[in-house]
């Protein structure tokens, strides 16, 4: 028997440059099109973000919200995950998205250092926004990009801000926070089984680190994150790689660690979402 693996697609990120423009979908139109060649792959739930015209990072609420409507129209039951990044917004602007009800939302629990800034989570802010998942029965991912952010997701928990059983990702090889290693994801996995008994675990591996890190996720009993936020390659003739390309790579691989990918109707079992779309 083979388990089924979710596999995540982050299709486009938050920081644009000319030359990753034509690989990274941009408008909504792009975005929902990329989603949906992905989403025939094998990717059951998506991660976005929202783009201005001029490229930079946006927080526009109705272009999630045409993205969200394409994706449902396009991937019947796909998972449909709105960032709340602060990579280009404010703090008010972060969670401004969220009265469209997503099936999720990411959560990072605590501030870290990113190579030229720091990626900044205050408690009062991150409980804030915990809160509004709430209230909006929106369930969080919690993105771990350093250690202590599982322990606070742990306490948040003991708050009641969030419910259990709650879902992880764990953020390896941004340089100055978790390092793409093995033996710490090994023991972030161990950790989250004592602090956070119940919980289920994905990781993303930034960069070059991608398909390592989702051959460690497949054979260690985790769920697998790719896409061109992560890792944005192009080929000699400048040609991008595509999202759907890199979900192709991980289901090519899935059968040799006895896991397939995950439906969309099981994906939202495996999470508790079941009935949500």
């Amino acid at each position: 028997m083979t388990e089924p693996c979710i596999i995540t697609v982050a299709i486009t990120g938050a920081l644009p440059t000319k030359e990753d423009t034509p690989a990274v979908p941009v408008t909504p139109e792009e975005q929902i099109e990329s989603t949906h060649e992905a989403y025939e792959a094998g990717a059951s739930l998506v991660h976005i973000h929202v783009r201005n015209e001029d490229q930079t990072p946006g927080s526009d609420p109705e272009k999630y919200h045409a993205i969200q409507e394409g994706v449902k129209k396009h991937c019947p039951g796909m998972i449909i995950q709105f960032s709340t990044g602060g990579r280009g917004r404010d703090q008010d602007q972060r969670g401004g998205m969220l009265h469209h009800r997503p099936d999720m939302a990411s959560l990072a629990t605590g501030s870290v250092n990113f190579p030229s800034n720091i990626y900044e989570n205050p408690p009062d802010f991150v409980e804030a926004l915990a809160s509004k998942m709430l209230e909006f029965n929106v369930k969080p991912e919690i993105e771990v990009f350093d250690v202590a952010m599982l322990y606070n997701a742990a306490n948040l928990v003991k708050k009641g801000l969030l419910k259990a059983p709650v879902h992880l990702q764990f953020v390896l090889g941004i340089p100055n926070a978790l390092p793409a290693r093995r033996s710490l994801l090994e023991f972030l996995i161990k950790e989250r089984e004592d602090v956070l008994p119940g919980s289920t675990w994905a990781a993303a591996g930034i960069a070059r680190h991608q398909f390592d890190v989702n051959q460690w996720c497949l054979e260690l009993g985790g769920h697998c994150r790719t896409g061109l936020e992560d890792n944005i390659k192009f080929d000699r003739d400048r040609l991008a790689v595509s999202n759907a390309e890199l979900v192709t790579k991980i289901v090519d691989i899935a059968g040799d660690y006895g896991r397939r990918p995950a439906t969309p109707a099981q994906a939202r079992e495996i999470l508790g979402l079941a009935g949500r779309d």
